[in-house]
């Protein structure tokens, strides 16, 4: 079988240089494209030698189109304006999508999910293949464990620029559906003041903790009476997220057109 051909945008960037590295280490795989935003210093650059290997001759363009003509996968670790126009140049060119990127709002969630009816669309708040199996386990317990308080606890480099993280917010919309509630009408995201009263029944608490240089950094706590359980989760490496987008990209291939999550990349939802 011939070897996936994907273009990685935000090449210059950290995920996007561990995403060539892993390319090219890994197996059915092969780079086609690398992609930077228009005016980037790097442009031009051979994109193997910006992520730290011998050159691959694939250099660092600004233009979608030429490269999504040509690939196969699109994998994207950028900014939710650049992921909703690749979004749609996806559907256009009948690829696949996958999206590690956070912090949209609903205007661009709409259209992720319109142009997912031409293209194979892979989206979830976090890529690892661990967090996704712990956002199983957070559904059960909630489930299982009606009456426990749950708050969700996170921490991230002192560079992130959203909050809650798009991890948290995963994590808090599998304890949402294990409760059979709408997140948005139970999260509390923030407390201060001394008139807040006793925590609300089916609340769902976001602390978040920014500093140093921590990848990332997830804990959901089930507090009841008399104790309380914790699941976690550590990321050491962004290359848990790089082969978790890989690992998505090859699923989805031969996949038909739609909106896709971890989980089914998982077969969590089989």
């Amino acid at each position: 079988m011939a070897d996936l051909k994907i273009v990685v945008t935000g090449a210059s960037g950290r995920m996007g240089r561990t995403l060539i590295r892993e390319i090219a280490q890994g197996q059915g795989l092969t780079l086609c494209g690398a992609l930077e935003m228009e005016g980037h210093p790097n442009l031009g650059l051979d994109s193997g030698t910006l992520a730290g290997m011998q050159p691959n001759g694939i250099k660092l363009t600004a233009d979608p189109l030429t490269l999504l003509a040509e690939a196969e996968a699109v994998v994207d670790f950028t900014s939710p304006l650049v992921s909703t126009m690749l979004a749609d140049l996806a559907a256009q060119a009948r690829i696949v999508h996958v999206i590690g990127t956070t912090g949209f709002d609903d205007k661009s969630e709409a259209r992720i999910k319109a142009a997912a009816r031409h293209a194979v669309i892979v989206k979830s708040g976090n890529m690892s293949l661990g967090v996704n199996l712990l956002a199983a386990l957070v559904e059960r317990a909630a489930k299982s464990l009606p009456d426990y308080d749950i708050e969700v606890l996170e921490m991230h480099h002192r560079n992130k620029v959203d909050a809650p993280s798009g991890t948290a917010l995963l994590l808090g919309q599998a304890a949402a559906r294990g409760r059979d509630i709408a997140l948005e009408k139970h999260w509390v995201k923030s407390r201060d003041g001394h008139n807040l009263g006793p925590r609300a029944d089916d609340s769902i608490g976001f602390a978040t903790l920014r500093g140093g240089s921590v990848v990332g950094e997830h804990s959901v706590i089930f507090a009841g009476t008399g104790e309380r359980i914790t699941l976690s989760h550590s990321a050491e490496d962004r290359t848990i997220f790089a082969h978790g987008a890989l690992t998505a990209a090859k699923w989805a291939h031969g996949k038909k057109p739609g909106l896709y999550a971890m989980t089914d990349v998982l077969g969590l939802n089989a």
